[in-house]
């Protein structure tokens, strides 16, 4: 209750105490969500304590505040929780972490840490223009050193490739292909990480796609502002919202539906644009709005997808990323992948614990490799022959723990249709 951040109850510090208490007692009374993540497994312990003795009102706001700050935001809660609306209990523990985190961000201010991490346009159009130094300095020891020191990224981490090309670079010197007779025609919501980081992703989006005779749009657009809701800056996320749909809704209206390549943003458009924005163009994207082997499975439901593949993939070893699994859309990136003859996927349904910002952090770096272990061990373990993820960050994870680079279930697809991921044009 309360999770409307127009509501002033929303930023109300003692409301927002009586709630995290309310529904701590009711997630000690359930459990179920026990070993889910460190944010429960934290608050549990904190309960069980003798001087707590499960009373969710003796826990102090120093115990609220780990437990907030502990929560990454993978959302798998929600889906698990058999008190979330309509039930009376009303239980919303995500949005009720992100409503803990920006009310404290109000008060206390945001750290440089959050402010920088939440400027991923900034730094990623910086990352691009500078690409080669960049790149090295992401490598090199001493600036690793002088990195954790100064924003609190752990030296370990492994971090982005800057491309020396982003996509949207790429994309505006391509010729768009019409739509076939079925008049098919999206918008490539191609996200941050993808365009500054990993554009080769988004350009196996556009040739798949087209292969299937779908017209291929990219109107201007932003970071979805995870990273900032992350930070607990609710005005920043709500202004890129604003701008993405000022952005992308005059298309929609005109029949385009909206694909993208990363889980985190397609959930930011399904669920958080109309939460935060309560706008009917918001709404109208949401339900628009499509993970891109979500859309490709609805094409080959329709009888139009290409299945004329021209070689086999192999072992796949695939781990489903938190975000997509909280759109309970199912397996559709596998479902995809097994359309190729000569492929078997084994599907992990493990989280990589790498969640938009939190994993990147000096305070929780290690904890994070703790959480992804039973990922990374059973990636090790199938040796397969090629390992994949739809989240751009959960494959840095898979990256940092394996030695082994995933790819995006797209990029299979092209490879299966034998389109080659090195023509610039």
């Amino acid at each position: 209750m309360g999770l409307d951040p127009d509501n002033k109850l929303f930023w109300d510090e003692s409301a927002v105490e009586s709630e995290l208490k309310r529904v701590s007692d009711i997630c000690n009374g359930c459990r179920r969500c026990f070993n889910l993540c460190p944010s429960f497994n934290d608050l549990f312990t904190r309960l069980d304590r003798d001087e707590v003795d499960g009373d969710a009102e003796k826990l102090t706001r120093a115990d609220l505040k780990s437990v907030t700050d502990l929560c990454y935001q993978c959302k798998l809660c929600f889906n698990h929780c058999p008190y979330t609306p309509p039930h009376r209990w009303e239980v919303d523990f995500p949005r009720l972490m992100l409503r803990a985190k920006a009310v404290q961000t109000r008060r206390d201010g945001q750290t440089f840490q959050d402010r920088f991490l939440g400027q991923v346009d900034v730094v990623g159009r910086l990352g691009n223009l500078f690409a080669p130094v960049m790149n090295w300095l992401n490598r090199n020891p001493v600036n690793r050193r002088l990195m954790e020191k100064a924003i609190g990224i752990h030296r370990g981490r492994i971090l982005p490739h800057y491309a020396s090309q982003t996509f949207r670079q790429w994309f505006d010197r391509h010729a768009v292909g019409k739509s076939s007779e079925a008049g098919k025609k999206v918008l490539l919501f191609y996200t941050c990480s993808v365009n500054y980081n990993e554009p080769e992703i988004a350009k196996a989006c556009v040739r798949v796609l087209e292969r299937n005779g779908v017209e291929v749009r990219c109107p201007e657009q932003r970071c979805c502002g995870m990273p900032f809701l992350d930070g607990g800056d609710i005005k920043a996320t709500k202004d890129n919202a604003e701008a993405n749909v000022a952005s992308l809704y005059p298309w929609v209206a005109k029949g385009y539906d909206i694909v993208v390549p990363g889980p985190t943003c397609s959930y930011m458009l399904k669920q958080e644009y109309p939460w935060l924005l309560k706008s009917d163009s918001a709404k109208t994207m949401a339900a628009k709005a499509f993970d891109i082997c979500e859309y490709l499975m609805a094409l080959h439901g329709e009888g139009k997808l290409d299945t004329h593949f021209s070689r086999g993939a192999g072992k796949i070893a695939y781990q489903v990323p938190c975000h997509l699994r909280a759109q309970n859309i199912g397996f559709k990136s596998r479902d995809l992948m097994q359309l190729i003859p000569d492929t078997t996927v084994q599907t992990f349904e493990k989280c990589a614990a790498i969640d938009g910002t939190w994993g990147l952090k000096q305070s929780y770096f290690e904890l994070s490799l703790k959480v992804a272990e039973p990922l990374l061990n059973g990636i090790r373990e199938v040796a397969a022959d090629f390992t994949v993820s739809d989240c751009s960050l959960a494959a840095l994870q898979i990256q940092q723990g394996t030695g082994i680079k995933p790819l995006h279930p797209v990029q299979v697809l092209a490879m299966a249709y034998g389109l080659n991921e090195g023509d610039k044009s």
